[in-house]
């Protein structure tokens, strides 16, 4: 596949979960409640999740903000549920790689995540696509407190 059209197909998968979010909403029951924003370019979130027995059983966000910064935590949604925190915490790092050239672990199958390696080339919006993710670290750091 060209460039171009690996290009078009991870646009497609960002504005796909930009317009159709997954888990968009509040857990009435979370335990985990964070909010964070973005003050560069105005992006908000609200994240709750609920933590039993150190394995998120559910996520869901509100907020506004850009395509990428809503289809990220669309995104993070899906791929931290039923998982174990510190798995949750190795997602977010990968992630956040990703977002600097590094290499990471390529080993997990990621899913909807490797469309946003394109993000990397644009400095600018790197934070809005792991605002998300440093919302998720800092709710289950806070947890385990």
């Amino acid at each position: 596949m060209s460039t171009n059209n690996l290009d078009q197909l991870y646009r497609s998968v960002i504005m796909d979960h930009y317009k159709n979010p997954r888990n968009k909403g509040v857990i009435e029951e979370s335990t985990v409640t964070v909010d964070m924003n973005n003050p560069t370019c105005g992006d908000v979130i609200h994240l709750t999740l609920e933590v039993k027995d150190d394995i998120v059983q559910n996520a869901k966000f509100e907020g506004e903000g850009c395509s990428i910064s809503m289809a990220s935590a669309s995104m993070m949604t899906q791929m931290i549920k039923g998982r174990s925190v510190e798995e949750a915490q190795h997602l977010a790092e990968i992630v956040s790689n990703i977002m600097m050239s590094k290499d990471y672990d390529d080993s997990i199958d990621l899913g909807d995540l490797e469309s946003l390696a394109g993000v990397a080339k644009f400095p600018a919006r790197i934070k809005c696509a792991t605002l998300s993710w440093k919302a998720m670290e800092k709710g289950v750091q806070k947890d385990s407190e």
